[in-house]
């Protein structure tokens, strides 16, 4: 409820923005040893809203935790429908704090950022052109977790949130699988607002050098990054690239592979320009706090000033995937493009180790060095498919075409029942974790075999045609082959498991029978046997041979259910 004008009035605010004496400060402000507890939190962001018709704080939905998810509205025209935004040509900044709330710095740091922007007429041009969305606290169970202890290297805060949420899941894998609350929420609120950009905030474990901030950026060519550096160092706030080394940092850096598990690989999927600022884990709390506030001014200003070229650029990357053909789903970095920049690091070195006696890894604050490193940041395609005319999955996988539905992809289905022609893959190998993985034993290096089949669907089955915008999300999560498709994260797993088999004395009958009536395959095993000693010492094995090119051999086994409709039809729909 918000607060009458007259009383904003009499406590010292004034339509146009706050004067700071009468504004409570957060409690970092009050303490920079602190980071705020999430009722703090909370508590701040809802009296912002009561106090100014330029902010709207609202909850999206649920979370594992019990607690719903919040998130604010900054708009200076009071405009708060995303909708009517985009027809205004507004450029939507999403924030995202606390995805792992022992690396709260975005927390306290946008607390303070609103309060500044509502107090400062000058701040306030930069959101001419902006909208800011955002989470104060995704990660709303593991905000609730708080411990002094669960990041063992942080320098700081005194007290902070656990990396796992009220499941214990890390949400910075969640955003394609969505076996939490707080990921279903998102999904769905992200795709309302359909950002331009995303700042997803974090904290670095790993080596150690002079920068206070670290920058992934996923979609490097399509924002004036280097913009963001310079801005970044007339701050004082000097950053770098990730860094994300192999063994030390001198020797180079690679680019980051940031798959659609993580958040700004899953904004990419929306197309969706991505930023995960890093700040370095050993720098005391109040600068990486700090650091992240210089952060998201500077951006947001750059932002406004390119406000036109974003959305052109945006627009075209969207039209452009609901046009191509041709889908790149799995990349490995290009050794042959060796971009350098300057790099200010300290000397890693070694000494005795005072708990093992052995050699240990240090870096040595006394000794800073700058210098030219290798910085391989290209990443060149390893894996390309076609896409189909639609997708057609059968209804028994309700919870695939939910997820495609949260994430603003066209999901219709059939009217009656069909037989279609598709194509169809067999998964012929794949690897599976052999530790859980996020409540997972993720399928990964994965092979398929493409095969032409006519078979019934029914009524209700889904249809996800590829001729929308979203058409990277819809790829990349229903080809099995993707490394984080629907398939690799377990959605399909039925399929590989055998429903019927033989008993050898039974089926040694109906095997030499069979073989009879078919010498093709009579002289393939014989083949086999010359060419595999091993196998021509098996007697299952060969039994298994005969039994899997019968009409025994269930069909369904290793059989991905999902076709892949190559030629239009005019199905009949609901």
């Amino acid at each position: 409820m918000r607060l009458p004008l007259f009383y904003l009035l009499s406590l010292g605010f004034s339509a146009s923005g706050f004067a700071q004496k009468n504004f409570e400060k957060t409690p970092f402000e009050l303490d920079n040893k602190q980071t705020a507890t999430y009722e703090q939190c909370i508590s701040f962001y809802q009296k912002l809203a009561a106090a100014s018709p330029m902010i709207k704080f609202m909850e999206a939905g649920a979370t594992d935790s019990g607690k719903p998810l919040h998130f604010f509205i900054f708009s200076k025209s009071g405009e708060f429908d995303p909708v009517k935004l985009r027809e205004q040509n507004k450029r939507i900044i999403f924030i995202n704090n606390g995805i792992h709330p022992g690396e709260p710095e975005g927390i306290d740091a946008t607390m303070m950022l609103l309060r500044d922007y509502l107090q400062s007429s000058e701040k306030m041009e930069a959101l001419e052109n902006v909208v800011l969305v955002g989470i104060p606290v995704y990660n709303v169970g593991g905000a609730l977790n708080r411990n002094s202890h669960s990041r063992t290297n942080q320098n700081g805060p005194a007290s902070y949130g656990f990396r796992g949420n009220a499941k214990n899941l890390d949400l910075n894998r969640d955003f394609i699988k969505c076996d939490s609350r707080n990921a279903q929420s998102f999904n769905q609120l992200f795709a309302a607002w359909q950002p331009d950009v995303l700042v997803d905030n974090h904290t670095s474990n790993g080596a150690d050098y002079q920068y206070t901030l670290t920058l992934l950026a996923t979609q490097k060519d399509k924002l004036e990054t280097p913009k963001l550096y310079e801005n970044m160092k007339k701050r004082g706030w000097e950053m770098c690239p990730y860094v994300n080394a192999r063994e030390t940092p001198d020797e180079g850096i690679y680019g980051f592979l940031d798959l659609p598990r993580f958040a700004t690989g899953y904004a990419a999927l929306h197309q969706t320009l991505g930023f995960t600022v890093e700040t370095h884990m050993l720098k005391p709390f109040p600068d990486r706090v700090w650091a992240t506030y210089h952060f998201i001014d500077a951006l947001i200003a750059l932002v406004h000033k390119d406000a036109n070229a974003i959305g052109l650029t945006r627009e075209k990357a969207k039209l452009a995937a609901r046009s191509k053909q041709k889908f790149d789903l799995a990349w490995t970095v290009d050794k042959d493009k060796e971009d350098k920049f300057l790099f200010k690091g300290y000397e890693a070195k070694y000494k005795p180790s005072e708990v093992s006696g052995l050699q240990r890894l240090y870096y040595d604050r006394q000794a800073p060095y700058e210098k030219e490193i290798p910085f391989w940041n290209n990443f060149k395609p390893t894996l390309t498919v076609e896409k189909p005319v639609a997708y057609i999955i059968p209804q028994a996988y309700e919870a695939v075409a939910e997820r495609l539905r949260w994430n603003g992809a066209e999901v219709k289905r059939l009217a009656e029942d069909a037989l279609l022609e598709c194509a169809f893959y067999t998964i012929k190998n794949y690897e599976t974790s052999k530790n859980a993985y996020e409540g997972h034993y993720l399928h990964s290096k994965v092979e398929v075999e493409k095969t032409t089949k006519t078979r019934q669907f029914y009524a209700g089955d889904y249809v996800v045609f590829t001729d929308q915008l979203i058409n990277r999300y819809i790829v990349e999560t229903l080809e099995p082959q993707a490394p984080d498709s629907y398939f690799a994260w377990n959605f399909f797993d039925g399929i590989l498991m055998q429903k019927e088999y033989f008993s050898d004395y039974v089926f040694e009958d109906l095997a030499a029978q069979y073989l009879e009536e078919n010498p093709d395959l009579k002289a393939r095993l014989e083949k086999k046997k010359l060419d595999d000693p091993e196998f021509a010492k098996d007697a299952t094995t060969q039994l298994e041979f005969v039994y899997k090119n019968s009409p025994h051999y269930e069909p369904t086994h290793q059989l991905y259910p999902v076709g892949r409709l190559e030629k239009f039809v005019d199905l009949k729909m609901r």
